[in-house]
């Protein structure tokens, strides 16, 4: 048996009329830059993150990049965030000018330390970028607490964490910002690149929708230098029809997530942790192997298609060597990037396939 890590044609097979149509209608319509899906799809989702605006974006790098600049971060600044996420998390604070400092993660659930940060601050310091890893949401509290003693900005990385919630509390909506990827194998994912921005700040979001789209509100007025940074109206359609299922698809991975913990109950390796304050919406099921490699390897061959989310800690990529990490830093999350290995998960998945999955690992 063939697993696939994500398997998008089965969703998309489950959806199809309604996506054709929606398609259909912006073919209709023929607006295809910020139409009124893109609209109607930013209203829909700041309902569902319960944040008071989003704004649709190219992706969710540019999501946390423009939303660092309607922070006021540039060149100077300092940025706190966590060691071992995708290097888009970082490199969004690079692009603005700033500079990335990588705070160690909490060794359960692997999101940044709120101990790490503290001991990071120094003058130069403007805000605090938490990730909500795996689909876990950091613990925000503490955050939000050094973040309004030293009047820090918080921008939620929730790439990865669409629905999830800390303390009933969704992801996005607690920090001054939070950012969103759509990337076709997120939880809720379009057929392209494509991201969006959540904000309570009406100011912030003004500031977002002039940044992505060459620094203008009114045609060829550019107040300021801005990006073009849209998220295309064809996407918007296609993720308005897919948020309708969100709620219900991220069930069914928490249900997925607890079978993997049924069969893998009494194996050597280390399942994930669920915080007591969190909502976990497991866009990816992480477990733990000091022979991670060598099981990745051993499932791969046998058609099971595992992953590594992320191999190597951000702090130690060629692109950052210049920033002086050595290793031994930050020994919670490099540890973790070298032990962490991605079973298949996605809503679709059926028990049989997350036995044969968990048997083959007992075999290894």
């Amino acid at each position: 048996m063939n697993i696939p890590l994500v398997d998008l044609k089965t969703q998309y097979q489950t959806l199809t009329a309604e996506l054709i149509e929606a398609v259909q209608q912006v073919m209709v319509n023929a607006n295809f830059i910020l139409g009124q899906q893109v609209d109607d799809f930013e209203v829909d989702f700041a309902l569902f993150c319960k944040g008071r605006q989003a704004v649709g974006l190219a992706s969710g790098t540019d999501a946390l990049h423009l939303g660092l600049r309607a922070c006021g971060i540039g060149p100077g600044d300092e940025v706190i965030t966590a060691a071992n996420s995708f290097i888009a998390t970082a490199s969004a604070i690079s692009f603005t000018g700033a500079t990335p400092v990588f705070a160690d993660v909490d060794p359960e659930t692997y999101t940044i330390d709120p101990a790490s940060i503290r001991e990071l601050i120094t003058d130069r310091t403007r805000a605090i970028l938490p990730v909500h890893l795996y689909g876990q949401p950091a613990d925000m509290d503490p955050i939000m607490e050094i973040a309004g003693e030293k009047e820090l900005k918080v921008v939620e990385d929730a790439c990865q964490a669409h629905g999830a919630q800390y303390k009933g509390k969704p992801v996005g909506s607690i920090g001054h910002l939070g950012a969103f990827s759509f990337y076709p194998g997120k939880n809720l994912g379009a057929f392209g690149d494509g991201g969006a921005a959540v904000t309570n700040d009406p100011q912030l979001a003004d500031r977002l929708k002039m940044l992505r789209n060459y620094g203008q509100r009114q045609k060829y007025q550019h107040e300021f230098l801005g990006f073009n940074s849209r998220l295309d109206t064809l996407q918007a359609a296609i993720l308005r029809v897919k948020l309708k299922h969100l709620a219900e698809w991220n069930s069914k991975r928490r249900a997925a997530a607890s079978l993997y913990d049924q069969y893998l109950d009494g194996s050597k390796f280390r399942s994930p942790v669920i915080a007591p304050y969190s909502t976990h919406v497991f866009h990816l099921y992480v477990i733990r192997s000091q022979k991670r490699d060598e099981l990745l390897n051993f499932l791969n061959q046998r058609g099971i298609g595992a992953g590594t989310h992320y191999p190597r800690a951000i702090p130690f990529q060629k692109a950052y060597q210049s920033l002086g990490y050595r290793p031994g830093q930050l020994p919670v999350a490099e540890r973790a990037c070298a032990e962490v290995l991605s079973l298949p998960l996605f809503p679709e998945i059926t028990e049989e396939q997350i036995q044969t999955v968990c048997s083959t690992i007992q075999e290894f």
